[in-house]
């Protein structure tokens, strides 16, 4: 009879011997956000980070005048933590028998978090107080144009003191960046080739990065900001943890006691927070014409 999942009878798992030892799956993607937004460390309870909000002015004066007093201003941010988790389980047996697949999928449940993360941040809803999103960033529709419409990106980002220092697309946005031309027929998108993940090239002058993370389903084709005003912190990095004596309730309810039924279960959970300094300084980018 069939186990529980995920064992050497797992529907989908086939390996004949002669190519066992050989896994082919789609490159692990890492977070898109964690790539472009800046790093700090902050402690478990969390972080208020003092913001410069205006400059002192300085004024014209005449020789022996007093010269002005003026101070900046500033304001805070606070930025909370919240934990991402995922348990998966095994059989022993799986592990013993088909080790490369699963130290394949072991690799993967990092990935399963960055995913979650960069679609939280990206579309919400927020985990709670203290975590910002870009859900309700300002919209730019590239269906009327699409250079017209990054042009109107940088000068929007430009109005709130940002500059876009970076264009993210999904495969869709991908498509209308090869496409564009400017007047005279060149192409607007400078391709380099690279993987999944990483810049694929400039646009505009602005390095261009891809991530399936970016499509939720409902027009949106990429996103534009100044992500030297965005930042994410981390209590600790990953954490991945293994255990063949726990007692697991499974997401259909079912008890598992691992010991008992010979199986482990890989923990993964990461504590982790994301805060911005003005969201006007983004912009999501839709095509309503798809």
């Amino acid at each position: 009879m069939a186990g529980i999942d995920i064992n050497r009878t797992t529907q989908g798992v086939y390996l004949p011997p002669a190519v066992s030892s050989e896994i082919w799956q789609d490159a692990q993607e890492a977070s898109i956000v964690m790539q472009l937004a800046r790093r700090i460390d902050i402690p478990g309870r969390g972080v208020s980070i003092p913001i410069i909000t205006g400059d002192p002015t300085a004024e014209w004066v005449a020789e022996t005048d007093e010269k002005p007093v003026s101070r900046g201003t500033l304001s805070n941010k606070t930025l909370t933590p919240y934990k991402l988790a995922v348990i998966e389980p095994f059989s022993m047996e799986f592990r013993r028998d088909l080790p490369t697949l699963y130290s394949a999928l072991r690799g993967r449940l990092v990935g399963a978090i960055a995913r979650l993360f960069d679609e939280t941040v990206l579309f919400g809803p927020s985990p709670g107080t203290g975590f910002d999103t870009l859900a309700g960033v300002p919209e730019i529709d590239l269906s009327g144009g699409f250079y017209d419409g990054l042009v109107q990106a940088i000068v929007d980002v430009s109005a709130a003191n940002g500059d876009v220092s970076a264009w993210v697309f999904d495969g869709s946005g991908e498509g209308l960046a090869l496409q564009a031309k400017d007047n005279t027929g060149r192409p607007l998108f400078i391709s380099n080739l690279q993987s999944e993940g990483r810049s694929i090239g400039t646009l505009l002058g602005r390095p261009a990065y891809k991530s399936r993370h970016v499509s939720d389903g409902t027009g949106t084709v990429g996103f534009a900001g100044d992500w030297s005003s965005a930042m994410y912190g981390m209590v600790t990095g990953i954490s991945i943890s293994e255990s063949d004596q726990a007692t697991l309730t499974d997401s259909d309810g079912t008890v598992l006691n691992l010991w008992q039924r010979n199986m482990f279960a890989i923990r993964a959970e990461l504590e982790i927070g994301f805060a911005l300094r003005d969201e006007d300084r983004f912009v999501r980018l839709t095509n309503g014409g798809s």
